[in-house]
């Protein structure tokens, strides 16, 4: 019997579901290891994330993370499971930014160094760091959104020539057939999941089951934790105004993967928060029990796709 891990598949799939059975494409039966991917960020000033990874790498290892804190449950899960860890997705961004934390700096700040400015210096910011891509032309500072081509990952042209790194990412995704797989990226807000859009009903509560059980715990370990997901009531309940196809629609697409984004925050100071409101101790700690409640998930919550 083929399993994961191995070049198993004798049909992609896509072609699988159109076989009514995705087992052509990967079988997970009673034995099967739950596969999770973290996918570290593929922004390059999202640089507490790369922190996370590391750190996860480590406890893997040994059990503690780089702090000497000791995470056996993270471990003994992780044991039983699948784990690729990639800590940073998008070297040419992370290279191109030069600060290690934007703990306690203005926001504009991390939008400078992030989403770049235009030739006169005004920021390009969100969403307007979306309207032009590749970033090119128009471009004072080269955010590290992108990497050294311009092209941001999250909205490359998944069904033309793809960037390097996103065409790794997705070959991940196809070769191991992840039951999670979590892009963990950065921003001025609390730790939150962001729905992909166009994946199935049933993906999508996934994600929100998920959603709650990741509030709770960081609600349980006196963490800052931001809304959780609504179910959705159809197709259309969690459609935005203009839905789009991002790399984690393309990661479920080639694998059948839960795929969705994490959201947590830079620690940089705005309006809402002029003040920091977590430390650096804090931002790890959030990335850990995040990795430990996606573990446990994937342990309570097996996929199984039999011939």
């Amino acid at each position: 019997m083929l399993t994961r891990g191995e070049h198993y598949a004798q049909a992609n799939y896509n072609s699988a579901l159109g076989a009514l059975n995705p087992a052509y494409y990967a079988q997970k039966t009673e034995g099967t290891k739950p596969v999770v991917v973290f996918l570290g960020p593929v922004h390059g000033q999202e640089v507490g994330l790369i922190v996370g990874v590391v750190n996860l790498i480590r406890i893997l290892e040994t059990g503690v993370d780089h702090r000497g804190k000791p995470w056996p449950k993270l471990k003994a899960k992780a044991g039983k499971c699948r784990v690729i860890a990639v800590p940073c997705a998008n070297p040419d961004g992370r290279r191109r930014v030069p600060y290690d934390s934007f703990l306690g700096l203005p926001w504009e700040m991390v939008t400078k160094y992030g989403q770049g400015t235009h030739q006169d210096g005004t920021l390009w910011g969100w969403p307007g760091c979306k309207a032009r891509h590749p970033m090119r032309g128009d471009v004072g500072i080269l955010g590290g959104y992108y990497n050294d081509d311009g092209i941001n990952p999250m909205h490359d042209d998944f069904f033309g020539r793809m960037a390097q790194e996103t065409d790794a990412i997705v070959d991940i995704a196809r070769t191991e057939a992840p039951d999670i797989a979590v892009s963990l990226h950065a921003c001025d807000q609390m730790p939150f999941l962001i729905q992909t859009q166009s994946v199935p009903v049933h993906i999508k509560h996934r994600v929100a089951d998920i959603s709650r059980q990741v509030k709770e715990r960081l609600e349980s370990e006196g963490l800052p934790a931001g809304r959780a997901l609504p179910y959705p009531e159809s197709e259309a309940s969690t459609k935005q105004p203009m839905p789009g196809f991002n790399l984690n629609d393309a990661v479920h697409y080639v694998s059948g993967a839960t795929a969705f984004t994490f959201e947590t925050f830079h620690g940089t100071l705005t309006e809402k928060y002029p003040e920091t409101i977590v430390t650096h101790e804090d931002l790890l700690d959030i990335l850990l029990f995040l990795f430990d409640e996606l573990l446990l998930y994937a342990l309570e919550n097996p996929v199984r796709w039999e011939l």
